[in-house]
């Protein structure tokens, strides 16, 4: 499960629309919306392609985004 509130975040925090990364990862603004909000899921390869595009270097930032605990 992603984390979305830490999504959110590190989106804002990059500057970049989220039109612009759904694009990047070859997904609709609709098929991001849906992966952001668990309601799908992103393939390894988009995951590997957001954090180039928002700058999550660290394994421990990755996982606490996009690996979240169910009810964390």
């Amino acid at each position: 499960m992603n984390n979305l509130e830490l999504l959110e975040s590190k989106i804002a925090e990059s500057g970049k629309k989220k039109s612009f990364l759904a694009k990047k990862v070859g997904l609709t603004p609709a098929g991001f919306r849906n992966c952001c909000t668990n309601k799908a899921e992103f393939k390894a390869s988009q995951i590997q392609i957001l954090c180039e595009e928002l700058n999550i270097d660290s394994l421990e930032e990755k996982q606490s985004i996009f690996f979240a605990e169910v009810g964390a």
